[in-house]
């Protein structure tokens, strides 16, 4: 199942970036190395890493921070967005090597828009001889969907118990900019973001829960961009169900096309929300070329 000499093919190929890291802290905006971008993460930590999908940049670095963590001798755990908490024995078996891929991605449903190639590397990356997980973390799509059509009075009972317990939308700030970000595409703000905080709250459910039960892992998870920015989306939700938790939250920026002054900007923490990431990560096109 698992294919090491692609996976030292990819950390190999793109270990000139952290030659060349980009790397930012995110209230200083100093240049950093990815080691100290982890160097203080522990057990029984989260670190999220905001992406753009189905980007092979991203991929790579998704790599070169996972390998970082378990060369400090760090038990590494990986959760994904794509991949519904209800599926979680289908991943157990696919990791495994008991179900194959074809069936792996029928049997998920696998409809992202992007290959799931982007993804299969990290996946299969935790080792279980290692006692690391892969982990599914979100709703199934159908229910935040539904959501965002017609509201949650419109889920069945069974629907309803699919979300996590307590759950609570996203903070005031986090729904503005989302507001600017996808409003004008919302039928009903209050519906779109309702379904957008129903998936920052059950991955935020899902990763407290592992954790509570793995306290000796580090939960690295692999989400969307705007879900991990200034902190206000899933982050928080962690944060809201278990104030204790370390969390570490890496933005990755592909800046094709970007001026340095275009950079700046992205980067800037913001003036309600704080910075964007504790460390950022500027991929550039030339990079790749």
């Amino acid at each position: 199942m698992r294919n090491p000499s692609f996976l030292l093919f990819i950390t190999t190929f793109f270990s000139f970036l952290t030659l060349n890291a980009q790397i930012y802290q995110g209230t200083t905006l100093q240049e950093a190395t990815l080691q100290q971008a982890l160097t203080d993460v522990q057990p029984g930590s989260i670190v999220i890493l905001g992406e753009s999908h189905g980007m092979v940049a991203h991929q790579a670095q998704h790599m070169l921070i996972l390998n970082q963590l378990r060369k400090q001798s760090l038990s590494v755990s990986v959760g994904l967005e794509f991949l519904n908490y209800p599926d979680q024995a289908i991943v157990d078996q696919y990791v495994a090597g008991t179900l194959n891929e074809t069936n792996f991605l029928a049997k998920v449903a696998w409809q992202q828009g992007f290959n799931f190639d982007f993804y299969k590397q990290q996946l299969l990356f935790p080792e279980a001889s290692r006692g690391e997980f892969s982990i599914a973390l979100n709703l199934p799509r159908a229910i935040s969907s539904k959501i965002s059509k017609m509201g949650i009075e419109s889920l069945t009972e069974s629907e309803l118990q699919m979300l996590p317990p307590d759950f609570k939308v996203g903070r005031d700030s986090y729904k503005e900019r989302f507001a600017a970000a996808a409003g004008a595409h919302c039928p009903s703000l209050d519906r779109c973001f309702m379904a957008q905080s129903s998936w920052d709250d059950t991955m935020a459910w899902t990763a407290v829960q592992f954790l509570k039960q793995h306290p000796e892992q580090v939960l690295v998870i692999v989400v969307g961009e705007f879900h991990a920015q200034f902190g206000g989306g899933l982050a928080w939700r962690i944060h809201q169900r278990q104030p204790t938790i370390s969390i570490r939250t890496i933005s990755q920026i592909w800046a094709e096309g970007y001026t340095n002054e275009d950079i700046q900007a992205e980067m800037q923490p913001s003036l309600v929300e704080g910075p964007r990431a504790d460390f950022i990560w500027i991929s550039k096109p030339s990079l790749f070329n």
